[in-house]
């Protein structure tokens, strides 16, 4: 048997072989979902719109801070959000090594509908608020911690203020028609523990802030609480937010629970900017009547000027802007 080899010409052997064609693929692009639009306020009518950044969220288990150095930022308020999930967050504040003044536990069972909005002051700086999602990784929100556009509670607020004893509780009740609610809450200058919450129903809890402040006088607590109703739950269910004082009896809290939005309508006004010793300015707008069906006008006499005359809690002289009053 006889075996042939057969030699190719050297222009075969040596010619390159075809690569095969490859589809050329378009550039990365990092692509950002659009902005979550927060209507604070609650109903129809809105106070002002939050876009919050999608690069402001913090993951499940995660924590965020913001630094402020600068003396003049004497306020900061601070927004909470989630794309209709749980919100579960503590926010904090720092001011130096191992002094946290002001601690609260936020929990919400729908952060797009009932979204957290409040403020808390940071005298003297440098302070750092620091907000740490304390739920599931499956369960992010969004935080928004601003210097600017902060408001107060308005003049029918503060005239509505009543004290709560260390270990009792007030309920404030409100028609369906009211969409938000202000919240206001200090002391003498003694710590400040208290327990908030919003209930829509027997024992149904839509919304829960526990509250420490070591000076109530100082740094007092100022929010609003949306209590959605009508056209946002497709119930007429009225709203009932319980204030718990969760002090012991030698630590009185002076507390003003009222409607912020009626039907899409602003009820009240806001107040103006914070004083240095918690007297909050004049601001603007007159009181509406009707959905408040809370204690009216019970501290009007009793709570202010039963306080002494030596109290940081006056019954009127709540000092405009920022200066002292």
């Amino acid at each position: 048997m006889h075996l042939v080899l057969v030699g190719a010409s050297p222009a075969l052997q040596y010619a390159p072989v075809a690569a095969a064609a490859v589809p050329r693929l378009a550039t990365p692009v990092m692509q950002m979902a659009h902005p979550m639009s927060v209507e604070v306020g609650g109903g129809t009518g809105r106070h002002s719109d939050f876009d919050f950044d999608p690069s402001l969220m913090v993951q499940g288990g995660s924590l965020r801070t913001w630094s402020y150095r600068s003396p003049v930022i004497e306020q900061v308020q601070v927004a909470l959000s989630t794309d209709g999930r749980p919100l579960d967050a503590e926010v904090e504040l720092w001011a130096g090594p191992d002094n946290t003044p002001v601690k609260m536990r936020v929990y919400g069972d729908d952060g797009l509908l009932r979204p957290f909005i409040g403020v808390i002051d940071t005298p003297r700086g440098p302070n750092t608020i620091a907000v740490r999602n304390i739920a599931q990784i499956e369960f992010p929100l969004v935080a928004d911690v601003r210097t600017d556009g902060i408001y107060g509670p308005s003049p029918e607020c503060l005239d509505h203020c009543i004290e709560i004893q260390g270990g009792a509780l007030r309920t404030f009740n409100f028609e369906p028609g009211v969409d938000s609610v202000q919240i206001f809450i200090k002391t003498d200058g003694r710590p400040l523990n208290a327990r908030i919450e919003m209930l829509q129903g027997p024992n149904n809890n839509k919304q829960v802030i526990e509250l420490y402040t070591e000076d109530g006088c100082y740094r007092p607590f100022f929010a609003y609480l949306q209590t959605p109703g009508n056209g946002a739950t497709g119930s007429d269910t009225s709203n009932v937010v319980r204030v718990v004082n969760t002090a012991p009896v030698e630590f009185p809290m002076i507390v003003g629970v009222v409607p912020h939005f009626c039907n899409g309508l602003m009820h009240g006004g806001w107040g103006g900017g914070m004083g240095r010793r918690g007297g909050w300015g004049g601001g603007w707008g007159g009181g509406g009547g009707g959905m408040f069906r809370g204690h009216d006008g019970v501290g009007r006499d009793g709570t202010f000027r039963g306080m002494g005359a030596n109290s940081h809690v006056r019954p009127s002289g709540w000092g405009g802007g920022r200066g002292r009053w």
